[in-house]
């Protein structure tokens, strides 16, 4: 099968890692074309699948653009959308993979007369995206998507809410190696070397650093926490939200904490660090749609406190192979961090439920083959 796959993105985030697993299997006869350079074209290219980035030019539209916006973007979408009507000539369908790549494989797809696929990684909800953006994805969706694959029920359902067609959608949760999350104790004590964190309990967050992404939540904790309790921020600002890191900067100083928290900006070795951790949390404060690091934690062989909302809640079952708490609650997660602290065997055999459920349930090839199927059925019933 011949696939485009369509990302906006230039950047290595879930939703490209997702991408990149899921056309690895079609590398041979399809391409990805991008709506931007960067890291995600290098990591295409280091797994030997095709890449062809088809704007060098930024669409000046976000999650909380309005309808001027909007507009004012169509002066570069219809060169795009020309660039990608061209191309999927040659191909059996579009694989569009985010919001912006929806847009221009919608009206590519409409003049190619190639079906749309649309993977969609977000809870479409006025949470997430201004209203205008809910309205333009649901009604491309409906119009020209002829398969909607949701990477969560929790994404599904808020599709269906939005007014999404109930016949159009399929769930399938996103796929990992397995084998990526086997790290060697050696590695671990490397890091705990490189970090000063010998002797240390230390607990890990993995994620852009984001007001609803809740990093101040953990710090708060922390300062409810034994002083032996160090934790590890992993990720950057992106999008304009270096205020942000200020605040957590000033708020780590604010409460005494500066010896306790360390700032490790963006990292490729996200499993090792993953490793060295006693305990992973999650503290986001609007529904994640999946929970990418929260998986990738889990098949460390970490417990991971999570905030029970979302697709998180389709992955964590509480004190069996991690723990649910209250979002934007930082009592409860202290509560549940010393609880870890002080019965190190319960916390281990969590532990050990999370890498076996997670692996049981997340296996990238499983995950390929269910998508597989989909795809072939979708060819099968256009031809």
């Amino acid at each position: 099968m011949k696939i485009l796959f369509l990302d906006q993105s230039g950047k290595l985030g879930g939703a490209e890692l997702c991408l990149i697993d899921i056309a690895k299997p079609y590398a041979h006869s399809s391409l990805v074309g991008l709506f931007a350079d960067g890291d995600f074209r290098i990591s295409l290219q280091e797994h030997k699948i095709p890449v062809e980035i088809l704007s060098n030019q930024a669409i000046k539209v976000n999650k909380d653009s309005g309808l001027l916006a909007a507009l004012g973007s169509l002066g570069q979408l219809i060169p795009l959308i020309n660039q990608v009507m061209q191309r999927a000539r040659k191909y059996d369908l579009i694989y569009a993979n985010t919001q912006k790549a929806l847009v221009v494989g919608a009206i590519a797809s409409l003049l190619s007369r190639r079906p749309l696929v649309y993977h969609l990684h977000d809870i479409l909800s006025v949470e997430h995206f201004s209203t205008t953006n809910l309205r333009v994805a649901i009604t491309l969706i409906n119009q020209f998507a002829s398969l909607v694959i949701a990477n969560s029920q929790a994404s599904k359902q808020a599709f269906l809410e939005a007014g999404g067609k109930s016949d159009i959608v399929e769930v399938v949760y996103n796929g990992f190696e397995l084998k990526n999350y086997r790290i060697s104790a050696e590695s671990v004590i490397r890091i705990k070397q490189e970090l000063d964190l010998q002797d240390k309990f230390i607990i890990g967050h993995f994620s852009r650093l984001s007001p609803w992404k809740g990093q101040h939540i953990l710090i708060n904790a922390l300062a409810q926490s034994p002083e032996n309790i160090t934790a590890i921020l992993v990720g950057d600002a992106l999008f304009g939200e270096q205020y942000y890191v200020k605040d957590l900067y000033q708020k780590v100083t604010s409460l005494g904490l500066e010896d306790r928290v360390k700032f490790l900006g963006f990292r490729a070795d996200i499993p090792q660090l993953m490793t060295t951790c006693d305990l992973v949390t999650h503290t986001s404060t609007a529904p994640e749609p999946f929970g990418r690091v929260i998986v990738e934690a889990m098949l460390c062989g970490k417990p991971v406190v999570a905030a029970k909302a979302g697709g998180v809640m389709e992955l964590v079952e509480h004190e069996i192979n991690g723990f649910l708490v209250t979002p934007g609650n930082p009592q409860e997660l202290a509560e549940v961090i010393n609880s870890c602290v002080h019965k190190p065997h319960k916390t281990a055999i969590i532990g050990q439920n999370a890498r076996v459920s997670a692996s049981l349930r997340f296996d990238v090839t499983t995950i390929n083959q269910e998508i597989s199927k989909l795809l072939h059925l979708l060819a099968n019933n256009v031809q």
